[in-house]
């Protein structure tokens, strides 16, 4: 195996991992959207039931303040986690495109080893038909 191989099979790897680490954050991602909107359904249903009944209306004060601290610290969290989705993307292209290099580079290799072996048997095609003429040749 070549290095050439082993930096391939590396960066696929690489690759790979990458693309974990990238769903893994998208999911993450999902999930906090999820909690936003969960918040948003709790905060509506507070305010229904702070709206009916008076001693209800008199915690709602404290549950909006924590609701809304919490709603604070999610989009804080779900800005975070799109920079990482934003940095593991550009990541992955950048390995996608070594890994490509890498197998153009391959490609390209096998091409020329080929193309080599070609004119190696045809010049030895070529020496053996000469032979054969000249021994024929001599013959008559």
């Amino acid at each position: 195996m070549s290095t050439l191989d082993t930096l391939i099979r590396v960066n696929r790897w690489r690759l790979d991992e990458q693309r974990r680490q990238l769903g893994e954050l998208e999911r993450l991602a999902e999930r906090l959207h999820g909690e936003s909107l969960r918040l948003e359904q709790e905060l509506a249903s507070e305010q229904q039931v702070a709206g009916a009944s008076h001693e209800a209306g008199l915690a709602y004060p404290a549950f909006a303040r924590e609701l809304i601290e919490r709603r604070r610290k999610l989009a804080a969290s779900l800005d975070e986690v799109e920079g990482r989705i934003a940095s593991a993307r550009e990541a992955l292209a950048e390995t996608f495109g070594e890994v490509k290099r890498h197998e153009i580079a391959a490609a390209n290799r096998t091409k020329r080893e080929r193309a080599t072996a070609a004119r190696k048997q045809g010049i030895a095609q070529d020496e053996i038909a000469m032979q054969m003429h000249r021994r024929r040749s001599a013959e008559r």
